[in-house]
């Protein structure tokens, strides 16, 4: 057998096993970090009103329900802050571990919470304080998931591997939508009673599990090389904002339609089906979860599509394609017809997660490891100011334009037109400075 020369480099260790791993613990931990997300934004829509502020005229009700959904994503901001600083200071596996625990024990706690008839204002007081410690969390969430799972992946799989922590968000709205399609069927007054915290309660008994996975993790080896070589930042937020503040406006607008979209795809929707065109709750459930297993295929063949092509490139077909079918989907969503609900309804959530599938890799490409998490995190905390207030602007609209659907429509359309410049901003910078090339 001839001897390896200097030429011929050993042969690497087959790591698939091991990033098959990671990418289950980022994948099971944005799950749960997105079912405890998704199942208040639902009980917003379903049952916070009643509870909470009944002393409240019904719409105006909704309204605030919907503010205390809103106040998650103005906090988001400050998580990414916090977790952007651990993350490149103690790294990405720390600030995981500390992002699901805040997470599981915030949404444990609202299954706890008395109502309003209980204890008066202090209800909603104590809602609002941990929905922002909800924002708090995914903050800072998203960001370590998809930077571990894509900095421990080969370099041509890293799209495929971006999109693993994606699929977290359609599997919990798969979940959280489905446990309280299957609760609604129960009795009105039962489920008002007490069955809508069974949701939550379940969170604790999730975040065991997650932690379990997280604490076994292995550290990001990008991170490790950068620790190495001395290369972290002191304050790697404040630098990332010095330095690149250009590209985490350009981020923010990319990622916008992978947040704000959505939600008005789904929880502004299902207040719109329910309580606008007065169809059964139930569909409105049935269809977001048609949407989700629609979502879960176009994640997949997304980031497979940006190994092949480019992340950035992808965006922009999708953002494209998302602009275009705005207004049908409130279309067919209109006809009430049941069927064509679930297709409309599907429709938009599909042309949305075409971009939200390789956003990771687009995002991450655009900052060096040093600051990668930090300025990640920061481009997407910035979507998320005006993300939240995506299910309260689709409800503005619908009201200033007498109740018709072109308001959300044309809602809808201008928050994928802003990811289509964004996407095409982070193609040309991504093209200018491969900053992968450099870590």
């Amino acid at each position: 057998m001839p001897e390896a020369t200097a030429a011929e480099p050993a042969t690497k260790p087959d790591r698939s096993a091991e990033i098959r791993r990671i990418a289950l613990a980022t994948y099971f931990g944005t799950a749960l970090e997105w079912y405890d997300y998704f199942i208040y934004g639902t009980a917003a829509a379903l049952v916070f009103p009643a509870l909470f502020f009944p002393a409240l005229d019904p719409v105006i009700g909704v309204i605030a329900s919907l503010v205390t959904f809103a106040l998650g994503f103005v906090a988001r901001p400050v998580g990414a802050v916090i977790f952007g600083h651990i993350g490149d200071r103690l790294g990405r596996r720390a600030a995981l571990i500390g992002t699901v625990t805040l997470m599981g024990v915030a949404t444990g706690l609202i299954g706890l919470l008395p109502s309003y008839q209980t204890i008066g204002i202090a209800a909603p007081i104590i809602l609002a304080v941990l929905r922002l410690l909800q924002g708090i969390s995914a903050g800072g969430e998203w960001t370590g998931a998809a930077l571990l799972a894509i900095e421990h992946a080969p370099p041509e799989q890293r799209g495929r591997y971006a999109a693993v922590p994606q699929l977290g968000s359609p599997t919990a709205t798969l979940v959280s939508s489905g446990v309280f399609a299957v609760l609604t069927l129960l009795p009105e007054e039962m489920f008002q009673s007490w069955v809508w915290r069974v949701p939550f309660l379940a969170a604790f008994v999730l975040l065991a599990i997650a932690l379990y996975l997280r604490v076994k993790v292995e550290e990001s080896p990008l991170f490790r090389a950068a620790l190495a070589e001395q290369k972290e930042e002191k304050l790697p937020v404040l630098e990332t904002i010095r330095t690149a503040w250009g590209r985490l406006i350009i981020g923010g607008a990319a990622y916008l339609a992978g947040t704000a979209a959505f939600f008005v795809l789904t929880t502004f929707m299902i207040s719109y089906i329910s309580k606008s065109l007065k169809l059964s709750s139930t569909l409105a459930l049935n269809a977001t979860l048609v949407g989700a297993v629609v979502e879960i295929l176009v994640i997949i063949v997304a980031g497979r599509l940006a190994d092949r092509i480019g992340a950035a490139k992808v965006c922009v077909i999708g953002a494209t394609i998302s602009v275009l079918v705005a207004f049908p989907v409130f279309w067919l969503v209109d006809t009430k017809v049941p069927v064509l609900v679930i297709a409309g309804v599907s429709l938009g959530i599909g042309a949305i997660s075409i971009p939200y599938g390789p956003i990771g890799v687009a995002l991450s490409v655009m900052f060096p490891a040093r600051l990668r998490y930090s300025g990640v995190a920061l481009s997407v905390g910035l979507a998320n100011i005006l993300a939240g207030f995506g299910p309260l602007a689709g409800t503005w609209a619908l009201g200033a334009t007498g109740g018709q659907s072109w308001g959300p429509a044309l809602l809808l359309a201008l928050i994928a037109f802003i990811t289509l410049v964004g996407s095409a901003g982070a193609h040309r910078v991504s093209r200018r400075a491969p900053e992968w090339d450099a870590v």
